[in-house]
């Protein structure tokens, strides 16, 4: 090995030597850096941790509850836009009853704040009410602006089978942008409807549906009121609904103290409603448009689909009474009433 080689050798050596010593220097100290941080953390004391909030006590929930019910009640009869039932004056042609309507797709508000799709006859959910008298000569006008078919049935009128309003049966369906014609001389007395045949489950449910009352020729004096109500129900694309509206924003029935109310249930749902009245029973005097042959007394009564009821209140009892729909998934649950739920009123009798 030569003295050069040597030399270099050595050189090398030194510098590790020298590295290694600086390393061996630096390393403690950047160890103790470390540990002082470590134990920097280590001393800072732990958030303490938020206490559970304590459940709320029985008393707690009930104020809770009663409060959101309080505010339901307290409400009706709410306000909103739009009306159904509304009585529809006829134009008199030649002696005839001509009465005009329109199919459309509206919004309206079955609650406060609830505005949904509807299909309505001139714009009212239910449609106008037509009110004639047994041997009428009625001519109905209908005007189709949906975005499809549609006729109307007279349910309950035992017409002429051409009249009958059941397209591919007794006549074409109505086009979208068409217009149809019925003509007929009105045959039988009670309460009737008006509603679509034509994809009825959507139609009907979403607002297609009306009233159609026929007075007897001679008026039966043990059937007179002072109030003559409609009620159609109605458990469609809508909700639970009475005359198209559902509590709060249902419309009480109100008479003074010693006044006969007439209540014309018409059930255009497709499920059965029993209709309870709080207070006072009511007297049973019609089906489906024919007199009862011996009226008879309850205080809930089963409106089927399809099915019409009269009935005739005593008011005898002064408040404010409930009426609602006793199936209660339909009127009432833990947030309060809604859908199938008004009311009576009673107002005293001033002496």
């Amino acid at each position: 090995m030569t003295s050069d080689v040597r030399r270099a050798e050595a050189s090398s050596r030194r510098d590790f030597l020298r590295k290694g010593t600086a390393a061996a220097i630096t390393l403690p100290a950047a160890l103790s850096v470390v540990g002082a941080c470590s134990e920097s953390k280590a001393a800072a004391p732990p958030k303490a941790a938020a206490a559970p909030a304590a459940p709320p006590t029985p008393r707690q929930r009930a104020d809770a509850m009663d409060a959101m019910h309080e505010k339901g009640v307290k409400s009706f009869p709410a306000r909103t836009t739009g009306q159904g039932n509304q009585l529809l004056t006829p134009r008199l042609e030649k002696g005839v009853k001509v009465y005009d309507l329109t199919a459309e797709e509206v919004q309206w508000e079955v609650e406060p704040g609830r505005k949904v799709k509807a299909w309505a006859y001139n714009g009212q959910v239910p449609g106008p009410q037509i009110r004639v008298r047994e041997g009428d000569r009625v001519r109905v006008n209908l005007t189709n602006k949906l975005p499809e078919s549609t006729a109307i049935h007279f349910h309950g009128l035992e017409l002429p089978n051409d009249q009958d309003g059941v397209p591919f049966i007794t006549q074409p369906p109505i086009k979208p942008e068409e217009s149809y014609t019925y003509d007929f001389t009105v045959p039988n007395a009670g309460s009737h409807m008006y509603h679509s045949h034509h994809n009825a489950a959507v139609q009907v449910g979403l607002g297609l549906l009306g009233a159609f009352i026929v007075e007897p020729r001679r008026a039966v004096a043990a059937q007179r009121a002072d109030v003559d109500y409609v009620m159609v129900l109605n458990d469609g694309s809508h909700g639970y609904t009475l005359n198209g509206k559902g509590f709060p924003a249902t419309e009480p029935i109100v008479c003074t103290q010693g006044q006969t109310v007439r209540v014309r249930f018409m059930n255009e749902g497709m499920m059965i409603h029993p209709m309870h009245l709080h207070g006072m029973h009511m007297t049973v005097i019609a089906k489906d448009g024919w007199d009862q042959p011996a009226p008879w007394k309850c205080d809930t009564l089963n409106i089927a689909p399809g099915e019409r009821w009269d009935v005739l209140v005593k008011a005898t009892n002064p408040g404010t009474w409930a009426f609602h729909c006793h199936i209660l998934p339909h009127a009432e649950s833990e947030h309060g009433m809604f859908g199938m739920v008004t009311a009576l009123v009673v107002k005293p009798a001033v002496v």
